[in-house]
């Protein structure tokens, strides 16, 4: 467990939390005082409110199943009914200690046990359940109005696989039925949009453990995607004065001394091995590689700003238990962009960089976004005029989006401050996709500087920048977004010709065949099964449009657009038809004008 969560179950500062969280706080005691009622063997660990809801995890002797999550409703209803006062106490460590360890509460003990002896414990007592917490708490039980236990699922203590399996129950409040309702329709929704789920249903993608956790196979169809997406990717990248550059997947050890990572980041990296005697290691970031490009040979202010970008592969240990889906793998590809300039550019190549991040995400049919700024932290590397100088640049990338932001206040990095934008999807949840950040560390570290003007050497200034995030991870947020129904332009099959009987076979060929032929993804159903089947077999897979042919579409050389949702399109003559869906088939360009490749670096 991190200090940091062990400093919210103890001490005498009451944390900040908004009324909601009280709320959601207050009804996790709730379930735990209902679990212990009802399972008098479970031991309790911590129940904190989180995005949505909260959670509590109990040591039991059984996984709790659903009907275990009915009792434990009930019993949280006759707790709100007894409208407990929730009472808050002080005591010494050591009372409190003695306390829980006489109720057999050894997790609460071992928390205990973590912190100096002389610290002020608080405890929080509603009926008959009293737990270790700062609270803050409402004022009775009887404020519990509007909540519902969601799922269980198992959680390793402090979240390490070689501490035991605990039982998590999750749940959400509000503070009424009406909200709590649309809560939970979306939670069906989120369902639905699973992109694990859609995954294997649609046959996009799978991680298999013969392979290993965190590893994703991408199938032919999810391959597509991918495919077109990446495409797309690089022709804007070309198009806004990037140039592409591929690195290795492995590198010496001296590589990531360099740039700091064995030091802060090696326990993320992968075991190294052995080469001629040196150690090499698989990388978990590409930046490294981007500055040793950078460095081969001397550079000029007037090659400047010179951006580089990548599709990079990299690799990153993960727990198993923290692994999820295409959101959290081990091994991905990340769309990586490095910029480096003069001091003087830095202002005008923030706004540009934020504005393509903005462009490309709308392409993709995101249209809402929240931007986040991330300040100087108290230990921090360069100089506070670099610091103040980037600073006041991203604010003013940011007033000129004319989005929406916040400022988290000492979040920046070490190493420089940044923006991060979270997209919303079509049922409003926010997703982290890109990142904006300025690095004063890395140009220190491999001395990386450009002749000025005046003949004289000056130290760059960089940015690194993920769009996407990751490939893997905006994927995923893509079938989530569409539910697995794929704009035109991205859909791995975007048509699917239908024939009612086998005299039209031929016809459906030709149809097929000119269709492809225009650079379409298109194929033919000729199976033997009746129409209404076709029908919904394309329809279960998503297919944007179904090219039915009949006995008058082969008389008139025609063919029937049938769209997934069932709207029924008349029939058109082939040559038509191409042109119509060439037309929808179009990459809506995001918003902004693309600029030509040539005549992009300032002098």
């Amino acid at each position: 467990m991190a200090d940091q969560e062990l400093e919210e179950l103890t001490g005498t500062e009451t944390p900040r939390l908004t009324p909601l969280e009280t709320l959601r706080h207050s009804t996790a005691h709730v379930m735990a005082g209902a679990v212990k009622r009802l399972f008098p063997e479970a031991k309790v660990t911590i129940g904190p409110a989180i995005e949505g809801g909260f959670y509590y995890d109990f040591d039991v002797a059984r996984p709790f199943d659903d009907e275990d999550l009915a009792l434990i409703e009930a019993e949280m209803k006759v707790i709100i009914d007894a409208n407990h006062t929730f009472e808050r106490a002080e005591l010494s460590r050591d009372d409190a200690r003695a306390r829980f360890a006489a109720a057999g509460e050894t997790y609460k003990v071992e928390l205990l046990d973590a912190i100096a002896p002389d610290t002020v414990i608080t405890t929080y007592r509603s009926g008959d359940f009293t737990d270790l917490c700062r609270g803050p708490h409402v004022g009775s039980t009887g404020e519990v109005k509007a909540f519902k236990l969601i799922s269980v699922a198992g959680a390793y203590w402090r979240g390490d696989e070689r501490n035991r399996m605990l039982q998590r129950i999750y749940g959400t409040a509000f503070f009424d039925r009406k909200a709590l309702a649309e809560h939970l329709h979306r939670l069906e929704e989120a369902k639905r949009r699973d992109h694990r789920k859609l995954g294997q249903a649609l046959d996009l993608f799978s991680i298999n453990e013969t392979i290993g956790g965190g590893l994703v196979l991408w199938h032919p169809k999810g391959a597509r995607v991918r495919y077109l997406t990446e495409q797309y990717w690089r022709e804007e990248h070309f198009a806004n004065g990037y140039e592409l550059v591929y690195s290795p997947h492995i590198a010496r050890d001296d590589l990531w001394k360099t740039s700091g990572h064995l030091t802060f980041y090696r326990e993320n990296m992968f075991a190294g091995m052995d080469v001629d005697g040196k150690e090499y290691l698989v990388k978990p970031m590409n930046c490294p590689f981007h500055v040793t490009i950078f460095k081969h040979g001397l550079r000029s202010y007037r090659e400047l700003p010179l951006r580089m970008a990548e599709l990079g592969t990299v690799y990153r240990y993960e727990r198993s238990g923290v692994l999820h889906g295409l959101l959290r793998v081990r091994g991905f590809t990340q769309d990586d962009a490095h910029i480096f300039m003069r001091r003087d550019q830095l202002a005008d190549e923030l706004q540009r960089t934020l504005s393509f991040c903005l462009h490309i995400l709308r392409t993709f049919g995101f249209t809402e976004f929240k931007l986040y700024l991330a300040t100087r932290p108290e230990k921090f590397v360069g100089e506070i005029s670099q610091w103040d100088e980037a600073e006041a640049a991203l604010y003013e990338a940011l007033r000129v989006s004319g989005i929406e932001y916040e400022v988290d206040a000492g979040g920046g990095a070490f190493y420089g401050p940044k923006i991060d934008l979270k997209l919303r999807d079509a049922i409003g949840r926010e997703w982290q996709c890109s990142t904006i950040q300025v690095d004063f560390n890395l140009p220190e570290r491999f001395d990386l500087t450009y002749v000025g003007d005046d003949g004289a050497k000056h130290r760059v200034v960089m940015l690194h920048r993920a769009l996407l995030g990751s490939v893997e991870r905006f994927f995923a947020v893509l079938v989530e977004h569409y539910a697995g129904a794929f704009p035109l332009w991205l859909a791995p099959l975007q048509a699917r010709v239908i024939t009612i009987s086998e005299k039209q076979e031929e016809w459906a060929r030709e149809v097929c065949a000119h269709l492809v032929a225009l650079g379409l993804r298109v194929e033919t159903d000729l199976s033997p099964d009746k129409l209404g089947a076709k029908i919904r077999r394309a329809q279960l897979e998503k297919i944007p449009y179904m090219l039915v042919v009949g006995d008058k579409e082969v008389a008139e050389r025609t063919a029937a657009p049938r769209a997934r949702d069932g709207k029924q399109t008349e029939a058109r003559p082939l040559e038509e038809l191409g042109r119509w869906l060439m037309e929808e088939a179009r990459i809506p360009r995001g918003g902004v004008a693309r600029e030509a490749a040539a005549g992009t670096t300032t002098a």
